[in-house]
């Protein structure tokens, strides 16, 4: 069956932890963004050994990008002995800053209990490390095998990835006839093929007033008196109105099953510049709200964004000197692959045949960058699966599981032979 296939992956247990530890050691922190050259630089190195083409592409342009940090990208690619099909790994490279609370250095790729801890072990270096891994052992048993295998290292996932893979699908990188097949290695548990993610309108609201002198607020109009009428609208009239709704979608967890918002920030009046001294009394004439509205399959963004402007007009309506502005910072729709799609029944038998039971359908609660291959690439036969434990995702003493990596590379293995050799043995 597949055991040259699962023996040359076990044989490279010892090579994948190290490379999950080398990648964790770059810290790629986003933002600003640091680290991305090097890091895309070791990737394509690596692949370059295994005879891979390799191109960095830098999005000058998209937001971040400088000459202090710039948004490099690597996509390598390696075409097999006769045309066929072509099966993408891409991951994104960046991560979120490491925050308090660790027991561990964040960008030590510590080894111990069979984890590799850091940030961005499971989210999602350890899953690139899989992939590379996968694809190394898939040459090496079947290196006649027909058609191409693509791998990508790309930024600025963690803010909407404008710098990595909605510039590179603009450029051409994830559409027909150069990919086929898409593998996005994100931590939704190693038995687990997610199908897509909620749809998200991220939008500012800003509630307007007029300065004045702090001791004589009548002579102004306070513009986060205002903005707190709209946090009291919002909690009596939309968020109980989000709750009742809910998706067919195979949401995970539980609660993601419902439409959600969250308040991002809220900023009123004057800065904290003046720390540590006083602030100055004056009403503040200006607030800003950020929201991060989360949508179902079944939702119109339409009417999405008429029930936050619904509350908006009526406020403007009824309060006295009410003003506000929105404007939107991010649109993204609701997707899902179908279950019947190839890249499904590829990765599905893979995991049948390592845990021989039927993987879980799951929709990711928050989106990730299928968004750009289906959106701008019109790349539909797309799905993550990967090592790691999303829960552990952006936590202190994040960790990827030795065993879920090996595992999860057998899966990947699998699926490249289905995809590419059109079998899932031998």
């Amino acid at each position: 069956m597949n055991e040259r296939l699962f023996k040359a992956i076990d044989d490279r247990s010892d090579e994948l932890v190290q490379l999950t530890v080398d990648l964790i050691r770059f810290p790629t922190i986003n933002p600003p963004g640091e680290a991305y050259r090097p890091c895309a630089e070791y990737v394509g190195a690596r692949l370059r050994k295994l005879g891979f083409e390799t191109e960095f592409i830098r999005a000058e342009g998209t937001p971040g990008d400088t000459d202090r940090y710039p948004r490099v990208n690597v996509v390598a690619r390696f075409d097999g002995r006769s045309p066929g099909a072509c099966v993408h790994f891409n991951s994104h490279i960046d991560v979120v800053e490491a925050g308090e609370g660790w027991s561990v250095d964040p960008f030590a790729g510590v080894v111990k209990d069979g984890r590799v801890y850091g940030r961005g072990a499971c989210d999602m270096k350890g899953g690139l490390a899989a992939s590379i891994i996968a694809a190394e052992a898939f040459m090496e048993v079947f290196p006649d095998f027909p058609g191409a295998i693509e791998i990508s290292g790309t930024v600025d996932e963690e803010s909407g990835g404008f710098g990595g893979v909605a510039h590179l699908a603009g450029l051409g990188y994830f559409s027909k006839p150069k990919v086929d097949h898409v593998i996005i290695p994100e931590p939704l548990n190693k038995d687990r093929i997610c199908l897509g993610h909620r749809g998200v309108w991220w939008a500012e609201i800003e509630t307007k007033g007029e300065i004045a002198h702090g001791s004589m607020p009548f002579l102004g109009d306070n513009a986060v008196r205002h903005m707190g009428a709209v946090l009291q609208a919002f909690e009596d009239e939309l968020f109980p109105a989000l709750d009742r709704k809910v998706t067919r979608m195979p949401v995970v967890p539980e609660g993601a099953k419902r439409s959600t918002m969250n308040i991002n920030s809220i900023h009123g009046g004057q800065t904290e510049d003046f720390r540590p001294g006083l602030p100055s009394p004056n009403v503040p004439d200006a607030c800003r709200l950020t929201i991060d509205r989360r949508f179902l399959l079944e939702e119109d963004l339409g009417t999405v964004k008429s029930e936050v402007t619904d509350i908006l007009d009526r406020l403007k309506r009824e309060r006295k000197k009410f003003d506000y502005e929105i404007r939107d910072l991010m649109e993204v729709l609701p997707l899902m692959t179908e279950r019947d799609a190839p890249v499904v029944k590829a990765v599905a038998q893979g995991i049948v045949a390592i845990f021989d039971r039927e993987p879980d359908y799951v929709i990711s609660p928050g989106t990730y960058d299928q968004k750009h291959i289906a959106r701008i690439g019109h790349i539909y036969d797309c799905i993550a699966y990967g090592p790691g434990i999303l829960d552990l995702a952006h936590r202190p003493d994040e960790w990827v599981g030795i065993s879920d990596m090996v595992e999860s590379a057998k899966v990947m293995a699998i699926g490249l032979n289905v995809l590419l050799r059109g079998t899932a043995t031998g």
